[in-house]
Formats: structure tokens, sequence, C-alpha cells
């Protein structure tokens, strides 16, 4: 996994958690994508590092401004594709694991044009 690719995945998971719990402790993202907790506390450090995520001192985390602006753009494009392949009529199951896939890689013209065709879906139903 790329480093980038990485540190979406972190950050969105956080995101998610966030949304979902209304908190987020370190061992609820090793268990979200199924790491160890080693690994987390060090991609943690190296979010915290970024300045894309804090930490108080009880162990929660949350996103920085940055930290959440990068979220919300990920999980936005998770969301869009795995809308548009369900579209398709790929299943959800596989829609959601594609999206997990091309959402760290699809160029940013590409992701626009698919949003705008998936508007246009949405609108004409």
């Amino acid at each position: 996994m790329q480093v980038r690719e990485s540190r979406e995945n972190y950050l969105e998971a956080i995101l998610m958690l966030q949304k979902k719990h209304g908190y987020v402790r370190s061992v609820d993202v090793a268990n979200h994508l199924g790491f160890s907790r080693p690994s987390v506390s060090v991609a943690v450090s190296n979010l915290r590092r970024l300045g894309l995520v804090e930490m108080d001192e009880h162990g929660l985390l949350s996103l920085t401004p940055d930290g959440l602006h990068e979220a919300e753009q990920v999980l936005e494009r998770h969301l869009l594709i795995t809308d548009w392949l369900t579209g398709l009529g790929v299943r959800e199951e596989i829609a959601a694991e594609d999206a997990c896939r091309i959402e760290h890689v699809i160029s940013q013209e590409s992701f626009d044009c698919i949003r705008r065709h998936v508007e246009k879906r949405t609108a004409a139903k």
C-alpha cells in the first residue's frame, strides 16, 4: 500500500468512526481496518506529525481542519464511486470494495465527470 493511500484510509476511517460513534480511539481504528494496534499507533503518530490528527489526554483522536478536509474528500469519492458502480449494476459489496481501491488513484478530472454523471442520473429520477 502506498503512503498516500494508507494515510487516506486512516483519515477516512477516523471520519467514519467519528460520525458513527461520536468519538474515536486508536483501538477503534485498528478494529475497523483490521490492523494491529502497534501498526495503528505508528500511523497515528505519523498523522499527528503531519498535522492531520490530534489526540487528547484521554487518547481520543480527532481530525484537524486539514485532516477533516482530506478525509471528507476521500469519503466523498468512496460514496459517489460506490453509487455510480451500483447504478451500473455492480453488486453493492463489490462496488464498495472497488470504490475503496479506485478512490485513491482516480484523477480529479475523472472524478468530476463521474460526479456530474451521477448527479444527472439522480436528478432524472
